[in-house]
C-alpha cells in the first residue's frame, strides 16, 4: 500500500536533507505510527506521501514513491485527494469556512467530486456516527471546541473514504478531553483494518494501546521499526529526546527500588504494567 525506496528530498533553498535515503514498506491495513525529535523529518514524510512533496513543497525528490497503487510525483493533488488523507495538527487549516453547519463541512469534499446527492448523504451519516458527531450535525464548525473540531476535520477526510490515512500530530494543540475524543475516533480505524494509517504523534501510552508498529525517525532517517513494545520500551527513545511512556518510566523505578524483576522488553501500557508488577 506504501512504498518508498532510497528517498530524498530537500526543501527549497536549503542544503539540508530533511529526507536522507528513506526506505520503507507499509501494507494495507497497517496501523503505523511515527515518532521523533524535532526536526527528524517526521511531517516532511508525511507530505510525501500525501502529495504534498513534490506538487505543493517543491525541492528536490528523489527516488521512488508509491502509495495507494500510485507513483506520487506523477500524479496530481487532485487525483490523490480520494486516495490518501492527510489530518493537520490545526483543524482550522481544514475547515473550508463556507458552510455553516458540520454536515454541510463534512459534505464539502463530496460535494467538489460530484457524488450523487443519495450517496453523499449516506456517506455523511456514516462518518457522523464513526466520530461520534451526529449531535453536533446542525452546529457550526466554529461553535465548537478544539477536540470537536479536529473530530470534524477528521471525518471531513473519512469521507472520501481514501485507503490511506495520514496524520499529522492531530492531538499537539488540544486539551486532554480533545486529545481523548480525536483519539476514540483512531481506537475504531485501528480495529476495523479497512485503513492503512499513519500517524505521526508525540502522546506514546496512547501509541502503546493501538498502533502495530512503530517507526522512529532522526535526521531524515529511519533509525528503528518494530512492535510498540520493543520500541516504546527502548532506552534509544530516551537518548532522541522522545522519552517512554510514563508506564515504563515506572516500571523502571520499580526495578531500581528493587520491587520488580527486570524484564525485556519492558511494559508500556497500564495493562502490560499491572502484570509485570504483580509478579
Amino acid at each position: 500500500m506504501i512504498e518508498l525506496t532510497q528517498v530524498t528530498y530537500s526543501y527549497p533553498q536549503t542544503a539540508r536533507l530533511a529526507l536522507n535515503d528513506l526506505s520503507i514498506n507499509i501494507p494495507a491495513g497497517q496501523f503505523c505510527a511515527v515518532v521523533g525529535p524535532n526536526g527528524a523529518g517526521k511531517s516532511t514524510f508525511c507530505y510525501t506521501l500525501t502529495g504534498f512533496i513534490p506538487h505543493y513543497y517543491r525541492g528536490q525528490l528523489e527516488g521512488f514513491v508509491r502509495v495507494a497503487g500510485f507513483e506520487i510525483p506523477e500524479v496530481s493533488l487532485g487525483e490523490l485527494a480520494g486516495q490518501v488523507g492527510l489530518v493537520f495538527s490545526n483543524p482550522f487549516n481544514q475547515i473550508s469556512g463556507t458552510r455553516f453547519s458540520v454536515r454541510e463541512e463534512i459534505a464539502f469534499g463530496l460535494e467538489n467530486m460530484g457524488i450523487p446527492r443519495a450517496e453523499m448523504q449516506l456517506r455523511v451519516e456514516e462518518v457522523l456516527a464513526l466520530t461520534g458527531l451526529e449531535r453536533l450535525a446542525e452546529r457550526s464548525p466554529y461553535a465548537l471546541s478544539g477536540g470537536q473540531q479536529q473530530r470534524v476535520a477528521l471525518a471531513s477526510v473519512l469521507v472520501m473514504r481514501p485507503p490511506v490515512l495520514v496524520l499529522d500530530e492531530p492531538t499537539s494543540q488540544l486539551d486532554p478531553l480533545g486529545k481523548k475524543e480525536v483519539f476514540a475516533v483512531l481506537d475504531v480505524l485501528s480495529k476495523r483494518k479497512d485503513t492503512t494509517v499513519v500517524l505521526v504523534e508525540r502522546e506514546l501510552e496512547w501509541i502503546a494501546s493501538f498502533a502495530e508498529r512503530v517507526l522512529v525517525m532522526d535526521s531524515g532517517q529511519i533509525v528503528a521499526d518494530g512492535r510498540p513494545q520493543n520500541i516504546l520500551a527502548s532506552e534509544a527513545l530516551l537518548a532522541l529526546g522522545v522519552g517512554n511512556t510514563r508506564y515504563t518510566v515506572a516500571a523502571r523505578q520499580a526495578v531500581a527500588h528493587k520491587l520488580a524483576t527486570p524484564a525485556e522488553p519492558m511494559p508500556v501500557t497500564l495493562t502490560q504494567t499491572r502484570e509485570f508488577l504483580s509478579k
